[in-house]
């Protein structure tokens, strides 16, 4: 959520903002409504005050013995006007509100202007590509034939895009899951979490899923509860309409978690074989920090998000997303793509993005002031990233680590999480 002060100060800023995330608000309306509303609250306060003083003439009038019942009913008459000023304050704050749940954040201003994934800027690179002197093959044919993977099955049992992962395959999926909790809980300083996978309205919209990415979620009506698309949600929303001591930040957690997305808009995006599926598992890294640390952390964020590609020996660069491709809720955001041998192209395998205060606002996430002359609860800054998701690790490892036997010879760093597994064999 934008401060409303700031859409009061700055306007044009605010929809140019907007336009950049192609996202179509009203910030006119929003300006009106919160423009009339203040006229409300004035004219409401002012009447009450009246109110009052008029209480107090007439309990004079009445210990007097005189006639007070004119001053009673046209006080009657002002109290009406206040309940229907305060009714359509009402209304106009869940107008206002609801219209701005609508207006994406701000682009720092350190992100680039642009209208796509062209125009990002790749800010590091690391590692090389594999050199074989045979044809690889891609992850879809190397599951097949080391029966690892089980397309088929998964759609028979759910539908495209909800593979099976079995034998060595599951092994990997879950050595990589621990061997992601354990690089960021025993090194990177991060708290394990292990979160609900259902989440309620209040915690989606927090973190700024809702309203506009209800399309994009499971919903299950009876209950009112959402299949969450990422850890995010939930650990995010560990510490809604909550104050942390000062001292305490930063809060970092790592929280494992299956995701759920329909993906729908999707057609032709990548939708072969485990390259975007509905159903996924991802380590999840979130940061609860001082609005004067943030960016500092940011960077810190990446970092460990980075140092697991490095470990793994996968091929990686690092893109600074511009304006134009950067989520609704982000204010600056990092992809990390790894490269895959052969698919030929690097694959999105995390994104690391800091909120500033646009998720603290939603969910009223605060931490107490320092002291000295203004010592009132401000809101924290929200950092969060993939630390990493499996699916495209899988298929750059697949296709990276691939032989001319066609086995797949396992990371090292995987390998104690795998019983000492070298290679994968039929």
């Amino acid at each position: 959520m934008i401060d409303i002060q700031r859409i009061r100060d700055n306007p044009g800023e605010i929809a140019a903002a907007a336009a950049r995330k192609k996202c179509q608000v009203d910030i006119n309306a929003v300006v009106e409504l919160d423009s009339r509303r203040r006229d409300i609250i004035k004219e409401a306060e002012r009447l009450k005050g009246a109110r009052n003083s008029a209480s107090q003439e007439i309990a004079r009038l009445k210990k007097a013995g005189q006639d007070a019942e004119a001053l009673v009913q046209e006080m009657k008459r002002v109290g009406e006007t206040i309940k229907g000023l305060d009714e359509e304050l009402a209304g106009l704050e869940r107008k206002r509100d609801e219209l701005m749940s609508h207006i994406p954040n701000v682009p720092h201003e350190s992100v680039p202007r642009g209208d796509g994934a062209q125009d990002n800027v790749v800010v590091a690179e690391w590692g090389e590509e594999p050199a074989f002197d045979f044809k690889p093959k891609d992850h879809i044919e190397l599951g097949t034939a080391l029966d690892i993977m089980d397309f088929p099955r998964g759609a028979k049992i759910a539908g495209a895009g909800f593979p099976v992962l079995k034998g060595k395959g599951a092994l990997m999926e879950r050595a990589l899951i621990n061997f992601f909790l354990d690089t960021h809980t025993r090194k990177n300083g991060y708290t394990e979490i292990f979160p609900p996978f259902l989440t309620n309205r209040e915690s989606l919209y927090g973190v700024g899923q809702l309203p506009k990415f209800g399309d994009q979620m499971y919903y299950m009506g009876e209950d009112e509860l959402y299949c969450i698309p990422t850890a995010e949600v939930p650990v995010t929303n560990l510490h809604r309409d909550e104050i942390f001591d000062p001292a305490k930040l930063p809060v970092n957690y790592c929280a494992y978690s299956a995701c759920f997305r329909r993906e729908a808009g999707s057609y032709g995006k990548d939708t072969k074989g485990y390259l975007r599926v509905h159903q996924f598992n991802k380590v999840e890294l979130v940061k609860f920090v001082d609005p004067e640390t943030s960016y500092a952390e940011h960077e810190k964020l990446r970092m460990d998000a980075e140092s697991i590609l490095r470990a793994l020996n996968l091929k990686y660069r690092t893109l600074l997303l511009c304006d134009g491709d950067m989520s609704f809720s982000a204010a600056k955001c990092y992809d990390l793509e790894a490269w895959a041998a052969a698919e030929g192209k690097y694959l999105e395998v995390s994104s690391c993005s800091n909120f500033e205060d646009f998720q603290a606002r939603r969910a009223n996430i605060r931490v107490r002031g320092k002291g000295g002359g203004d010592n009132k609860p401000r809101y924290v800054h929200t950092l969060n990233g993939s630390g990493l998701a499996t699916a495209r690790i899988i298929v750059a490892i697949l296709e990276n680590y691939q032989t001319a036997a066609g086995t797949v010879a396992v990371p090292e760093v995987l390998r104690p999480y795998m019983g000492g597994m070298a290679e994968i064999t039929v």
